[in-house]
């Protein structure tokens, strides 16, 4: 007697136990939004150290990632056991800022100075009647530049990162907006920002992401590693006349910050779209040398490579002939040209 294979459906599973996880996930979020507000700051300080350490522990992808990054960007300058010590302490930066992000209704807007100094904000003073864009990276609490921004007077529209599970997105623009922004989706975010800025308004772009090489993307020298970026704030520059001006968020004692506003950059019109990024990146690189437990090293920020690199590039990366091709269109810093929009 012959027997028949039987061929089971197990989508409805599958997807049965993807919507429970993102239930679960959506609790457990909720739940964290009504709990670490009530928390003393001391508390919620100490448990971003908890919960930072514990992940650099059980994170064993996130631990190799950030050990080899460190190893290659720093090369023999840092010894073995310091290449642990900035690795472990990246995990519990980036876990306050997550815990500080959950925090914030406590950070009164009257008296947000008292978590968070300010260095070099006159940068900012362009006038009411200027737009203007503030470069920000993945260093320290990111969260909280954002909000200390609109306290200051500087409330902005900014692209929102959407998160696989749709659940959670209401909560972390609940939380983000209440400061006075304005989060919109990433599909067509750039060209509402482009309008954003024509009528005078303000953003802030996180620059340090490594983004696909294709349209937008262009290539920059990062700790001596080429790494393919947005180049959408210098675009937006370019064709709306807002200053660009980098800014970064550093640790101080206590669970208090200072943010730093660097330089406005100058010039721009006169310069390519890679220059432009390349210069927000080379105002910021002193810093991360100096301190570099505060950026995100857990993230693979060189996924690309050339096909013939002169030095070793991270485990993780890979060669792409789109990266070839965005590599051999970057001019060289010293012969600036006209700018062009990104593609």
């Amino acid at each position: 007697m012959a027997v028949r294979a039987q061929h089971v459906n197990i989508t409805p599973v599958m997807r049965s136990g993807k919507q429970l996880r993102y239930k679960l996930e959506w609790f457990g979020l909720f739940l964290a939004t009504k709990l670490v507000p009530i928390l003393p700051r001391s508390l919620c300080v100490g448990l971003a150290k908890l919960l930072g350490t514990a992940a650099s522990v059980f994170d064993r992808e996130g631990r190799r990632v950030a050990l080899n990054n460190l190893e290659l960007a720093f090369g023999d300058t840092l010894s073995r056991r310091e290449r642990y010590r900035i690795m472990r302490a990246s995990f519990r930066h980036f876990a306050q800022t997550m815990l500080d992000l959950l925090w914030s209704p406590r950070l009164p807007p009257e008296n947000f100075q008292r978590f968070i100094e300010l260095e070099n904000f006159e940068e900012t003073a362009v006038g009411p009647e200027r737009s203007i864009i503030i470069a920000c990276y993945h260093y320290s609490n990111f969260e909280w530049l954002s909000f200390a921004c609109a306290f200051l007077g500087l409330p902005g529209t900014i692209i929102a990162q959407e998160f696989k599970n749709p659940r959670l997105d209401p909560l972390f623009r609940q939380l983000r907006e209440r400061a006075g922004h304005e989060l919109i989706p990433r599909e067509r975010g750039i060209v509402r920002l482009y309008k954003v800025l024509r009528r005078k308004g303000r953003t802030a772009l996180l620059v340090d992401l490594t983004i696909p090489p294709r349209q937008g993307a262009v290539a920059i020298d990062c700790f001596g590693l080429k790494t393919s970026v947005t180049s959408a704030h210098a675009w937006l520059s370019q064709q709306t006349g807002a200053p660009l001006i980098p800014a970064h968020c550093e640790p101080l004692p206590n669970g208090r910050y200072r943010l730093v506003f660097h330089p406005k950059l100058e010039n721009t019109d006169k310069m390519t779209l890679q220059q432009v990024a390349q210069a927000c990146w080379n105002s910021f690189e002193p810093f991360v040398r100096r301190n570099p437990a505060p950026w995100l090293w857990m993230y693979k920020h060189w996924r690309y490579k050339p096909r013939n690199p002169e030095r070793p590039y991270p485990f993780y990366a890979q060669s792409w002939n789109a990266f070839e091709r965005i590599l051999a269109a970057a001019s060289p810093p010293s012969k600036p040209a006209s700018s062009s929009a990104p593609g």
